[in-house]
């Protein structure tokens, strides 16, 4: 399979290290038994318009609804959907799980992956920090700050939402499904 420029996806992903980071329930954030996932310099961006490279990777992985912006200033999550985000310029210092949660620097070429309601927030990134985030196909998000009362419906939606069926990154027998099932 060929992105729509002629590249196999598989000559865009260098082999790497995958690191887990397991979130515990943090006040009104639910986070999640499954690992959040930081893949550091999984894909090289040869291209003039390296957004465009994770779009194509991750479409074909079926992760789908992308959009190019940044990450909130402000911890949120989501109930309904798992994320996917692919850093295409800059850098940024990312706080996942909340108030006291692991802080994550995130470079060009890294990929995150954050299952449904693990908490997320931009601490600090340079000026041309850039990313593209998708959801496994049909999954729509929902946004969440973790105000009170909101808990345990997000739990609720939390438990009902399919693991992907395909990792974003490596794709059929990726590391994300020997993880997440």
């Amino acid at each position: 399979m060929k992105t729509k420029t002629g590249v196999d996806p598989t000559d865009l992903v260098n082999p790497t290290e995958v690191l887990q980071f397991y979130l515990k329930p943090s006040g009104n954030f639910p986070n999640s038994d499954l690992p959040s996932l930081v893949y550091p310099q999984a894909v090289r961006l040869q291209s003039d318009d390296p957004a465009s490279i994770f779009e194509e990777l991750f479409e074909l992985n079926g992760w789908t609804d992308s959009w190019r912006n940044g990450i909130y200033d402000y911890h949120h999550y989501h109930s309904t959907a798992h994320e996917v985000l692919g850093i295409y310029s800059g850098s940024a210092s990312v706080q996942f799980g909340a108030e006291g949660g692991i802080v994550q620097k995130v470079h060009v070429g890294d990929v995150i992956v954050i299952p449904a309601g693990v908490a997320h927030k931009n601490l600090g990134a340079s000026e041309d920090f850039g990313v593209v985030g998708a959801y496994p196909e049909g999954q729509q998000w929902d946004l969440l700050r973790g105000k009170p009362g909101e808990r345990e419906k997000a739990e609720a939606n939390i438990k009902r939402v399919l693991l992907p069926k395909r990792d974003p990154v490596q794709g059929e027998g990726g590391v994300l499904l020997r993880l997440w099932n």
